[in-house]
């Protein structure tokens, strides 16, 4: 069983806070003893009762993001475990893609993550202890849609391994959660024109199911902790089995 005080001492800092998945990480860490920062870009946003300290910035702001770095580290010093959760899509095929579009989710789902956590990362190096998550997805993996957005977090992929082998050394781990599906407000537009997406999707994976935001949770927390202390630069889908395989190709190619 984990221990409800893992995280005892711990300052972790999640951005993305009051989104679902965010907001499910957020409970599950301080449940478990963690001092929990949360970044989003309102106030409004970081209502939850669960956050010890709050900071709005916006990851398509340079400007905003390095106030938002400064703020931080003067009010919450630099955090034991930081989360990179927050991230956007809304171009869902090529044909939706145009160079604004293009750059918008670019900027939001790459650029600007790595403009907040890079200072971080290197902070956590000077200390020599630190451990860092970021939340890609199954698109980074295989392609799904939103190619701009896929594009972005393969970059988020590539980027957690590059801390993960230059500042291994200096005591910080670097690690990816790719979570599939996950039914949050993310699919409420997909909803609204389809009410019965979710039902088609269970085909789609080997467990029948979507995974729920606590399990994407539970391996960030994982990740994040000293049970993963020999864990660095992994690349982890939390997907109901999505990117093992097509099963609709069993289903009905081979007839299994």
């Amino acid at each position: 069983m984990v221990s409800k005080a893992e995280f005892e001492g711990r300052t972790v800092v999640v951005t993305g806070a009051g989104g679902g998945l965010g907001s499910a990480i957020v409970a599950l860490l301080a449940q478990r003893g963690a001092r929990v920062v949360g970044c989003d870009q309102s106030q409004e946003a970081l209502a939850s009762p669960h956050l010890a300290s709050r900071h709005v910035f916006n990851l398509l702001d340079r400007a905003s993001i390095e106030a938002g770095i400064a703020a931080v580290l003067d009010k919450d010093g630099v955090p034991d475990i930081l989360i990179n959760n927050a991230g956007w899509t809304r171009a869902e095929t090529i044909s939706a893609l145009d160079a604004d579009r293009i750059e918008h989710e670019i900027d939001l789902n790459l650029t600007g993550v790595m403009t907040f956590a890079d200072p971080i990362a290197k902070a956590m190096a000077t200390r020599g202890s630190g451990s860092v998550v970021f939340i890609s997805s199954v698109n980074a993996i295989a392609h799904f849609g939103n190619p701009a957005y896929a594009a972005a977090k393969a970059g988020i992929n590539a980027y957690a391994k590059s801390i993960a082998v230059e500042l291994g050394r200096r005591g910080v781990r670097a690690n990816v959660v790719c979570p599939g599906s996950i039914r949050t407000a993310a699919w409420d537009h997909r909803l609204a024109k389809d009410p019965e997406i979710l039902g088609k999707l269970k085909r789609l994976y080997p467990l029948g199911r979507i995974v729920d935001a606590s399990e994407v949770a539970e391996a960030v927390a994982f990740l994040a902790s000293d049970r993963a202390s020999g864990v660095t630069g992994v690349v982890m889908p939390v997907d109901a089995g999505l990117t093992a395989g097509c099963l609709p190709f069993i289903d009905d190619i081979l007839g299994a």
